[in-house]
């Protein structure tokens, strides 16, 4: 070894030698190992030029020289894969593994420089010269000495890999260089800094260098005892909390009391836990449960925070009832509870065919529109029968406060979950079926729009992250099937509408009713009032009496009723005979319903009021269904005006005015003879009856003109006619909506001959087939062919 002494000029002066090092010697690669000096290295040889080196050396000399590897993926690294500077050391010890390999204990010695290689086969050799450490004695080296002293000694008594030995080792250690030495092949470092170390041959920088590693050190494991503490400190509270709470379990039981709070916070964790909650509520749920059993039952906020546990608790997450795709069962059930309406069940019907191909489809919003008692609430029971799911109703007429839909915020006193939510704790399923009636009927004030709130249960793009306001966590309602029911589809707000698809009721024929009657409604009074079968028989023809004289409507609800009264009237006159007479079959006709229900409420009266000039028999749309309209027109000396009554809307005054310039225009052609001063001399009197009823709409124009053109003419209305259609001033005449439900009317009325606009004609497809034999559907374009078709022959 040189040491350089820092008296005299400075000048390097040799105080020590070692054995001379041989010019060339056989190289052995490490991987992921730097060998140093005045070391003893143990290493583990298998591959076969390593072996052939060792088993060399060991007839030799023994001296070898160990070079780090630059690469150690490598199995056979070359002169460019190691690195330039290593360690000469001699083989102390060698073992022979009984699979071939050797394990060798190498003596390191002086560290070494390659000059060059001398050969690659059987394995490396190369001429090397020794590489001396550099010593400037000074305050400074021994400070950095003490220092590398001191931390080593804090290392080794944080890390348990690192036997106490070596605390005496280093402190009795005066050679700087043997001290890094050791120190660095002590330490588990990475193979870069090691070997940085070793290619240092100045000392004092060498353990400078050596100062910094061994302070990142030391602040590394000083980190990994601050964490390890506080783990340990929390699994010792949370230990010494469940030992406790054990403890107080136990002598509460030998002392015979009994903590409601804690029992109950106990059952809803068990509760929840039972359940397969999703991570946001999960922790939600943690989270709460965590704060209930901190509070003390007198606290104004347990009551909350159970009741909110409660609801969490009572929702069926992830549970789910088994669709029954079965078709054919399906058509079936449809068929048992309705009659007809084949449109809704073909729909229902390719629902559970997509369904049937792809389960995880996601179904549409289905919209029932039509008037009162066409049986659109049953079908939803109908439907959910069928799919085997459970039926939920929500009822949405006249709500107008958007929490109804979204629940009340918990900061609120009484607050408590939406509709929809407690409709899926009542169903038990969060893949029910939801019926949600009166749609149309939705209303909104300062308190906020449910519509809007709607608009997310129902959009199947957001409704998988639906969140009540007091729940506070999404839940999915993708899996819902929704059922809308309305009676007028324009008062659905648009972007509701747009999310629904619409199937239309119109209503029921009087043959449909008679079956209606004959194969639900009759079985179902006759079992609710307590008879028998063979107690009462209604026949068809009392059945078409009760339709046609007792009842006026597009549904069957009234029609049930009259039923349920005819049933009623037979029950107790069965009840008021004599203890155990045998009760004779009651069979009810058409003079059976006159005595029974009274005289008829409803008279055809179309025919009737048709038969003086300037009345003529319109159609109308309403919510409930079609109606018959009567206008009625009428001259009086005067100045030419026109008076309208009957509480007309905008649109029907403006269809008024028409109809009276175009009947103005075809005077001469519609009343031969006319004077040309009659509408200056005269006063027009428009009157639609049922004054106090509200009327409006773009489908009267036709009509008025027809009435007005009879009252000029003197030629009647023909009494089998009612007409529907806007006319414009030039006499065309446009189309209009609702044609089903007017012709239900019309037949209602007894009407036969149906008058309406040409661009109409594909909608007749809508109208029941034998009805449309019934009915003789007149399409016109223009008013003349109206006229023509309208007005009856002149006297």
């Amino acid at each position: 070894m040189i040491e350089i002494s820092s008296e005299g000029d400075g000048r390097p002066v040799e105080v020590g030698a070692r054995s001379t090092v041989p010019a060339t010697l056989p190289v052995l690669p490490l991987r992921e190992s730097v060998p140093l000096p005045d070391t003893l290295t143990p290493l583990a040889i298998g591959q076969e030029r390593s072996i052939a080196l060792v088993n060399d050396v060991l007839a030799g000399d023994r001296m070898l020289v160990m070079l780090a590897s630059r690469r150690p993926e490598l199995e056979e690294p070359g002169p460019g894969d190691l690195h330039g500077v290593g360690v000469v050391g001699a083989v102390a010890r060698m073992i022979k593994v009984p699979d071939g390999t050797l394990r060798i204990l190498v003596q390191g010695a002086q560290r070494v420089r390659i000059e060059e290689w001398a050969g690659e086969r059987p394995y490396l050799v190369a001429r090397v010269a020794e590489l001396p450490d550099v010593v400037v004695e000074s305050t400074e080296l021994t400070a950095l000495m003490r220092n590398v002293q001191e931390t080593f000694m804090q290392i080794v008594e944080q890390v348990p890999y690192l036997p106490e030995e070596l605390q005496l080792a280093v402190a009795n250690i005066d050679d700087p260089s043997a001290l890094s030495h050791l120190i660095a092949g002590s330490l588990r470092m990475k193979t870069e800094e090691k070997q940085e170390l070793l290619e240092e041959v100045d000392v004092a920088r060498r353990l400078r260098r050596l100062t910094e590693i061994l302070a990142r050190e030391l602040e590394v494991i000083s980190i990994g005892s601050r964490i390890q503490s506080q783990v340990q400190e929390e699994i010792d509270k949370g230990q010494r909390e469940y030992v406790l709470r054990q403890q107080l379990k136990a002598i509460q039981e030998e002392l015979g009391e009994f903590d409601e709070s804690a029992e109950e916070a106990r059952e809803l964790r068990e509760q929840l836990d039972a359940l397969a909650l999703p991570e946001e509520v999960r922790k939600q749920a943690d989270r709460e449960l965590r704060r209930l059993e901190q509070l003390p039952p007198q606290a104004a906020e347990h009551g909350v925070i159970r009741t909110y546990l409660e609801w969490l608790a009572s929702l069926p997450w992830g549970v789910t009832t088994e669709d029954d795709l079965d078709l054919a069962h399906a058509r079936e059930v449809l068929d048992d509870d309705h009659y007809d309406i084949e449109q809704v069940k073909d729909r229902i019907l390719e629902f559970l065919a997509v369904r049937r191909l792809k389960p995880d489809a996601r179904g549409s919003i289905l919209c029932f529109v039509g008037p009162p008692g066409v049986g659109k609430t049953s079908l939803g029971r109908s439907i959910a029968r069928a799919l085997g799911r459970r039926f939920e109703r929500i009822s949405v007429g006249g709500v107008r406060d958007e929490s109804e839909i979204r629940g009340h915020r918990r900061t609120y006193v009484g607050a408590m979950p939406g509709t929809i939510i407690r409709a899926l704790r009542d169903a038990g399923s969060s893949n029910p079926l939801f019926m949600i009636d009166e749609i149309d009927k939705m209303g909104s004030d300062f308190r906020g729009d449910p519509s809007s709130a709607m608009l997310e249960v129902l959009d199947p793009e957001q409704n998988s992250t639906f969140r009540d306001h007091y729940l506070d966590v999404p839940f999915d309602l993708s899996h819902v099937m929704f059922v809308c029911t309305a009676n007028e589809l324009d008062r659905v707000p648009g972007p509701l509408r747009d999310r629904m698809e619409v199937i239309a009721l119109a209503g029921y024929t009087e043959d449909e009713k008679l079956q209606i009657a004959k194969r639900y409604l009759v079985p179902r009074q006759v079992e609710r009032n307590g008879l028998r079968k063979s107690w009462i028989s209604i026949g068809d023809k009392a059945l078409r009496r009760v339709i046609a004289d007792y009842t006026r409507e597009a549904g069957v609800r009234n029609l049930e009723r009259e039923i349920g009264a005819i049933c009623r009237k037979v029950a107790r006159e069965i009840a008021e005979r004599d203890g155990d007479a045998k009760v004779t079959r009651r069979r009810i006709g058409p003079d059976e319903v006159r005595e029974l229900l009274g005289r008829p409420r409803f008279q055809p009266d179309a025919r009737k009021r048709t038969r003086a000039p300037g009345v003529a028999t319109g159609l109308a749309w309403t919510p409930v269904g079609g109606d018959v309209l009567f206008i009625e027109a009428s001259a009086t000396p005067g100045s030419g005006k026109l008076l309208l009554t009957g509480q007309l809307g905008d649109v029907m005054k403006e269809s008024a005015q028409a109809a009276l310039t175009w009947v103005k225009g075809r005077a001469h052609e519609i009343a031969p003879g006319l004077p040309d001063s009659w509408f200056a001399d005269h006063d027009i009197h428009l009157h639609v009856p049922a004054g106090a009823t509200p009327k409006d709409g773009p489908s009267a124009g036709i009509t008025m003109a027809t009435a007005l053109a009879s009252l000029i003419s003197g030629r009647c209305v023909r009494e089998d006619v009612a007409m529907t259609g806007e006319i414009t001033l030039q006499g065309q005449v446009l189309p209009i909506g609702g044609l089903k439900e007017k012709a239900l009317a019309a037949q209602r009325a007894g009407l036969s001959t149906v008058i309406a606009p040409l661009d109409n004609e594909a909608d007749a497809e809508d109208v029941p087939e034998h009805l449309r034999r019934r009915l003789d559907f007149v399409f016109v374009d223009d008013a003349d062919r109206v006229l023509e078709t309208a007005l009856a022959a002149p006297a």
